[in-house]
């Protein structure tokens, strides 16, 4: 049946309703129904809108034209401090970032996979290790209070003549007889710092305390935390020592209380350097006394405050006879120890641990202007990479030495990981040496001093030899494995750059993990800022009297 115009109308377009005839052309069209509506904005608005788009855009390339700049080679300064695979992203050694101002990072985007491959470099903007700002006018060590015959022993035994900024600070303090805490960065010179005034006070109450010389009764003793740290402030001590007259011996664990007894059977010992776990069980099997000690030295301090050797060392305190307050300190006829804690940090466990056997406001407080900060005559690069990748680059590091090169530290994370590396460097023919935690101490014994001695120019260690070994041989640190801590890292890239060191320090970093790119942001941006590594422990604060 035929429809009128009208019946077709309808069936083909339905009635719709009075409010939804501006719409009709969306609903005859072949657009989507679900397009939206167009929303007119007022003519001034929008104008505005534009003007703050184009001031954005302009200060935008402002930064970009200032990065750049930064990083061209021609700049003023004609230095970078940070070299980056991006170019944009370098920075001049002349710009510094501001304290509040957050920078453009490289480590930003190194948490996604894609970023494998990525660097920067820290360049070295000195040639040598800084000095204190406030150094003073003293050349020599007589100036600070040195005994001619001390200094003179100094200059035979170890060629020293002159001392570095930390032992300017120290030194006059410490023959004072004041108690102090001294933080410095690594490889100042920490270790004559307190040795001097040691020796010194050593031979002053020689005759006081001849009568009084006892077999279990050393005068003074220095506590470290490892045994080849211990192993190397004895030999310094005793190249002193043996021309002062006065005795040196060591005691260390993992030999038993017979090789400690043996240690001690040669006659009175003047000074003693010792583990916290043979110097604790010498104590508790009264094989050694502490009643007439005068000179008492925590060295790496901060690593002595470890869950490992904290109980140690505060039952140590408890049987030492500190001063309660600074009269008897100072009272020569009821001589009381003088304490040193000497690190590269002071952490705030030291003040809490000090002030249960003694009064910590007689304590002086010595620390370091560069204390926490990124050295800036180490040359330090940060490489991201697959964990499968590492091996590669570390054969292509090592192949590439030259033959007049230094010895080269690589540092993993674990005993497993240094065997299963030295394994690998024997499968390439690459002679080395390797140092953890784990190995027996006959395994363990002169092993340093002979890669101290270029025997063997790679050793493959934990975070034991981090910690104040000498090393002026050494020109390259390799981190296989990120440290875990900034502490870690700063005690790392101390090995290279020392005072009296023969090479330029270079340190390279494996960068794997996520955690890792958390502790590289830190690094880059304080470094960016010539600031110090942020989240480390401040200084020990003198309380109030």
């Amino acid at each position: 049946m035929a429809l009128s115009c009208s019946g077709l109308r309808q069936a083909a377009f339905p009635r719709v309703p009075r409010r939804s005839l501006l719409s009709w052309p969306r609903l005859c069209s072949d657009e989507s129904p679900q397009k939206e509506n167009v929303i007119r904005i007022p003519r001034a608005w929008q104008r505005q809108l534009e003007l703050q788009k184009a001031e954005s855009n302009a200060k935008r390339r402002a930064r970009l034209e200032a990065a750049a700049a930064a990083a061209s080679p021609d700049t003023r300064s004609g230095k970078l401090l940070l070299r980056s695979r991006r170019q944009e992203l370098s920075q001049s050694s002349g710009l510094i970032v501001g304290r509040w101002e957050r920078p453009r990072l490289v480590s930003d985007g190194w948490k996604h996979r894609l970023s494998r491959g990525d660097f920067f470099q820290l360049e070295r903007t000195r040639q040598d290790p800084p000095q204190e700002r406030d150094e003073g006018d003293s050349s020599s060590f007589q100036e600070l209070g040195v005994e001619p015959r001390v200094a003179s022993a100094l200059q035979d035994a170890l060629a020293i003549s002159k001392p570095t900024a930390v032992q300017k600070r120290a030194i006059p303090v410490l023959l004072g007889g004041r108690s102090a805490l001294c933080a410095a960065e690594t490889g100042s010179g920490k270790t004559l710092a307190y040795l001097l005034p040691l020796i010194q006070r050593l031979l002053q109450g020689q005759s006081l305390f001849a009568s009084h010389a006892s077999l279990i009764s050393p005068r003074g003793l220095v506590v470290l935390p490892s045994r080849e740290l211990a192993g190397q402030v004895r030999s310094v001590a005793s190249y002193l020592c043996v021309r002062l007259g006065l005795q040196v011996r060591e005691i260390g664990g993992g030999r038993g209380l017979g090789a400690v007894r043996r240690n001690l059977r040669g006659g009175p010992t003047d000074l003693l350097v010792a583990t916290p776990g043979a110097l604790c069980k010498a104590l508790q099997r009264r094989v050694l006394s502490l009643e007439k000690l005068c000179f008492l030295v925590l060295d790496e301090v901060d690593t002595l405050l470890d869950p490992s050797f904290v109980d140690l060392v505060e039952d140590l305190l408890q049987q030492t006879p500190l001063p309660t307050s600074h009269t008897k300190a100072s009272d020569d006829w009821d001589p009381k120890t003088q304490l040193v804690a000497m690190g590269a940090s002071l952490p705030k466990g030291v003040g809490d641990l000090l002030s249960k056997v003694t009064d910590v406001s007689t304590f002086s407080i010595l620390t370091s202007y560069y204390l926490h900060r990124l050295q800036p005559h180490v040359e330090q690069k940060f490489i991201r990479l697959k964990g499968s990748e590492k091996v590669t680059e570390l054969l292509q590091l090592l192949k590439d030495r030259g033959p007049t090169s230094g010895a080269v530290l690589i540092f993993c994370g674990s005993a497993n990981t240094v065997n299963w590396l030295g394994y690998i460097l024997d499968d390439h023919k690459i002679k080395h040496l390797r140092l953890q935690g784990q190995m027996p101490a006959t395994m363990r014994a002169n092993l340093f001093t002979r890669f101290q001695k270029r025997q063997f120019d790679i050793l493959v260690c934990t975070d034991i030899a981090s910690r104040g070994l000498d090393t002026t041989q050494v020109e390259l640190v390799v981190n296989y494995d990120f440290p875990q801590t900034l502490h870690d890292y700063l005690h790392r890239v101390g090995r290279v750059g020392r005072v009296g060191s023969k090479f330029p320090g270079t340190v390279v970093s494996f960068v794997t993990h996520k955690w890792d790119v958390d502790l590289v942001k830190k690094i880059e941006t304080a470094a960016r800022k010539k600031a110090p590594l942020p989240g480390m422990e401040p200084p020990v604060k003198k309380p109030q009297p």
